[in-house]
């Protein structure tokens, strides 16, 4: 899971939580950064303190767009159920050749209710009026899911610690030290004023 324990295939929790073996995905905006110490509002208005391990790394989220999107190309999507039975996305990261397969597979997210990630090889893409139907592909299994006008597409990019400031949205995955503690050795920060929407 490398990179994508930040990015995308990290756990299964929205602020602070613990479940079985203490992972932890804090969503939410940087208030500030001093040293080591992070400290987030997270999406649920609670102030987490995030202790950022020796050697921590930056990676950038940036706009990308649904044409982008190719046969052969690595992605992970955020999808939720519709009455259509095809998934519905919510999100889509597009991943660097570099990094696919990372996380492959379909499982459980936290994103909403009911929702789940895929992360697969876009084996087909349809265009219709809602925006295209993308068939993926991944070991053991494939899923179709469409891809509505208005869906938040980005990738990654460059980024520094410079680019973590105040009001920046970031996406941390570490595990829990404490009451609105955790560890983590990577922050994934919205460049350009975009929000990680995963």
């Amino acid at each position: 899971m490398k990179i994508i324990g930040v990015a995308l295939a990290f756990g299964t929790l929205t602020t602070v939580s613990a479940h079985a073996t203490d992972k932890a995905r804090v969503r939410g905006v940087v208030e500030s950064l001093s040293g080591d110490t992070l400290m987030v509002k997270s999406r649920e208005g609670k102030d987490v303190t995030i202790m950022l391990k020796s050697g921590w790394a930056v990676n950038g989220i940036v706009n990308a767009a649904v044409t982008d999107i190719k046969p052969g190309d690595f992605v992970g999507i955020a999808s939720m159920p519709t009455e259509s039975g095809v998934n519905g996305a919510l999100e889509v990261l597009i991943f660097p050749a570099a990094m696919k397969g990372t996380g492959e597979g379909d499982y459980g997210w936290d994103l909403k209710p009911k929702s789940s990630m895929t992360n697969a090889t876009v084996a087909s893409a349809v265009t219709s009026v809602n925006g295209p139907t993308l068939t993926l592909t991944y070991k053991g299994g494939e899923k179709k899911i469409s891809i509505p006008p208005g869906t938040p597409v980005v990738t990654f990019g460059k980024a520094t610690k410079d680019d973590i400031k105040p009001g920046a949205g970031v996406i941390i995955n570490g595990t829990t030290t404490g009451d609105n503690m955790v560890e983590s050795d990577r922050v994934v920060v919205g460049i350009n004023g975009v929000v990680p929407p995963m």
